[in-house]
């Protein structure tokens, strides 16, 4: 048998494949050994500074052991970035949107509707807005607070939803944070709610059985999702038995006689839309490819060769070189000017389905008034229900519309087709009616204007919610704090109170 000096000296090219080859398996071993290092810095959890009680609340806490991730959700906290139709800085709907009054009249959204802030700020927004000056179910908390699963497991979750909402202000005082989405023993990614494993269970789906990648867009659908309400009792509930569509949980809703409110104008039994970011991404390509939801809103982050989470859970254009720029190659202009032009399209769209719907409430109004008839009216409110159901299942969810363009703008299409068919056909009982067309349009230019359309007495709504806050938070916060007191200690400088 040859040597390999023999074959490389009447062969020199094989020398050079013999050459490469070598250093194509050394390049292969050093990428191997360090995947293998990098998995281990991943799985490498740091030793526990102070045990996590099983329903511990307080994010403080849970940052003595974890503190790069907690001083990382800290930054939730801040409300300085505004893309062109959203981010983290304050904003009023009903201010930018006045006609969006005109489609809640009746209902507590056409007092107060702004932009949700980081989930920092869940306890104080959720006192602070003027819809919770009405009685409202303790199921209004579901999503709030990290006090929720502690109370749900003591009182248990039907007793916790048709409890009184101001009869638990004391006991959810902690803000949205680690308990809600982590098992303080192992860390692992869990569900404390019970609607969503619910859910899935009607949908013959077991939610244990999800793996770490689903788990790390379902921990955010227990509640960045559509609900609704059931019953006398209140139960949280996913419309999603007949599936995730706007078209779907409209025919479960419908299949029921489901309605959030009648509106103040038109008389339609309507469906308020709450947030269905979950049900609109998984329709779109990021969730076909696999995509989570915190690889876009929690990109991992190296800090002093520890690689971990980021939890500061904002907008990926906030940092599109972490969030965007692993999977995509293009520059950051780029990026930024297809979100904008995906985004800049649905705008366009919820616009033109917002003015056929605000139209055809006040028209719809004027033909009640005119003497028309439930038999005449019915088949228009069923449009106009249909018509803002879709709209709304659109605007209420984040992104305007990115998370799944095309399913965006085919949704919204179909809410405008309706609307204006609604207005067809009420023009039709208008004339009928003796009614001269078109009909006019109030003033609703500002948000103050509309409210007043609508007969909102905004004077004693605000001085409702002020005498709340100056009389009732202190009491709610000081039971509290004595409660929590008696807990072992937190770093008290990173206390809530």
């Amino acid at each position: 048998m040859k040597s390999i000096v023999e074959i490389v000296e009447k062969k020199p090219w094989f020398g050079w494949v013999l050459y490469l080859g070598t250093l194509a398996a050394v390049f292969a071993i050093g990428l191997l050994a360090a995947s293998i290092f990098e998995r281990r810095q991943e799985s490498f959890r740091v030793q526990t500074v102070s045990p996590i009680a099983e329903w511990e609340p307080r994010n403080e806490v849970w940052g003595q052991n974890y503190p790069r991730e907690y001083e990382s959700y800290m930054k939730t906290a801040k409300t300085d970035f505004k893309s062109k139709y959203a981010g983290s800085a304050p904003t009023d709907y009903l201010a930018e949107q006045p006609g969006q009054v005109v489609l809640f009249a009746g209902y507590p959204f056409s007092r107060d509707y702004k932009q949700a802030r980081g989930h920092y700020y869940a306890i104080k927004d959720i006192r602070d807005t003027l819809r919770t000056t009405a009685p409202l179910p303790g199921t209004c908390w579901t999503c709030k607070s990290t006090d929720v699963p502690r109370v749900m497991n003591e009182m248990g979750a039907e007793n916790f939803y048709k409890a009184k909402w101001a009869d638990l202000g004391a006991e959810i005082v902690n803000p949205i944070g680690c308990q809600d989405c982590h098992d303080p023993k192992t860390m692992n990614l869990r569900i404390t709610r019970p609607a969503l494993a619910e859910a899935m269970a009607r949908r013959g789906q077991d939610i244990n059985k999800a793996t770490h990648q689903e788990m790390r867009s379902l921990v955010c659908a227990q509640c960045h999702v559509e609900y609704y309400f059931k019953g006398h009792d209140k139960y949280l509930t996913f419309p999603w038995d007949k599936g995730f569509s706007a078209e779907d949980m409209e025919a479960y809703y419908d299949s029921i006689e489901f309605s959030d409110w009648t509106h103040a104008l038109s008389k339609t039994p309507m469906l308020k839309a709450q947030h269905p970011d979950y049900e609109l991404f998984m329709t779109g390509i990021h969730a076909q490819r696999g995509v989570s939801c915190a690889d876009c809103h929690m990109p991992y982050k190296s800090e002093g060769g520890i690689k971990f989470t980021n939890h500061h859970m904002a907008s990926p254009l906030q940092n599109i070189s972490a969030s965007c720029g692993v999977c995509h190659r293009e520059s950051e202009a780029n990026l930024l000017r297809d979100v904008y032009a995906r985004q800049d399209r649905v705008k366009e769209l919820l616009g033109l389905a917002q003015d056929a719907l605000v139209h055809a409430h006040v028209e719809a109004k004027a033909a009640w008034d005119a003497g028309a008839t439930e038999e005449e009216m019915k088949p228009i409110l069923q449009l106009i229900r249909h018509a803002q159901w879709r709209w709304d299942w659109v605007s209420a969810a984040n992104a305007v519309g990115f998370h799944s363009p095309l399913e965006a703008a085919r949704v919204l299409g179909n809410s405008i087709q309706k609307g204006e068919q609604a207005r067809r056909e009420l023009a039709g009982i208008l004339i009928k009616h003796n009614v001269s067309l078109p009909i006019p349009m109030p003033d609703i230019s500002t948000k103050e204007k509309a409210q007043a359309y609508i007969g909102l007495d905004m004077a004693a709504i605000e001085a409702q919610k002020l005498n709340f806050l100056e009389n009732v938070v202190p009491k709610w916060d000081a039971e509290a704090k004595a409660r929590e007191e008696k807990l072992p200690k937190a770093d008290a400088s990173k206390s809530n109170y």
